[in-house]
């Protein structure tokens, strides 16, 4: 359960502000039809995620010796450190719009999500539990509650987060967790 909550709490604090939360944004002002966003998200999650999760378990068998554990707790700490620079919308108007909004909302996640520091948390956080299942259910559940608040309420809620301050919160999150890899807890 550890995973699961971990992964749920670390993912919700990271996307805040985050550009895939931003391109929720703009899906949201794009398409009325909200649910079809969230299935989108929902689906380019579980297989991002799950892939990286996967990633992360492989990884974290491979770095079991007390030098493997110090690099994920310092990538943790990096990671901490990276959620301090905002995030910018980098989504534009395309094609793929005039496929509707799941498979607008999957495709264009999916692709948001690669290289994302979502996604580098998530192999973070395969390679420390090796359970790909609840990761991957955690971090997707963390996405959930930092995204559909956005679909459905985006530009009232988007004015009233101290992004700043969430930011702060998710990287110390990150740090925490990296120093007690290090200390090894």
């Amino acid at each position: 359960m550890e995973a699961f909550a971990t992964s749920t709490l670390t993912v919700a604090l990271a996307e805040i502000g985050d550009k895939t939360q931003l391109l929720s944004l703009f899906l949201a002002a794009r398409f009325r039809n909200k649910w079809a966003i969230i299935m989108g998200i929902l689906v380019a999650t579980l297989l991002n995620h799950g892939a990286s999760a996967w990633l992360g378990g492989w990884v974290g068998q491979h770095l079991q010796s007390q030098t493997g554990q110090w690099i994920i707790g310092i990538s943790f700490v990096l990671l901490g450190l990276w959620l301090l620079i905002p995030d910018q919308d980098d989504s534009s108007d395309s094609a793929i719009h005039r496929h509707g909004a799941f498979v607008a909302s999957a495709i264009l996640f999916f692709l948001a999500e690669i290289g994302d520091k979502t996604q580098v948390a998530t192999v973070l956080l395969g390679a420390q539990y090796e359970s790909v299942l609840w990761v991957t259910v955690g971090t997707t559940l963390g996405m959930l509650l930092a995204n559909v608040p956005v679909v459905f309420a985006g530009e009232y809620i988007m004015q009233r987060i101290p992004l700043t301050l969430t930011r702060i919160l998710a990287a110390l999150a990150f740090i925490a967790v990296g120093c007690l890899k290090i200390l090894g807890y």
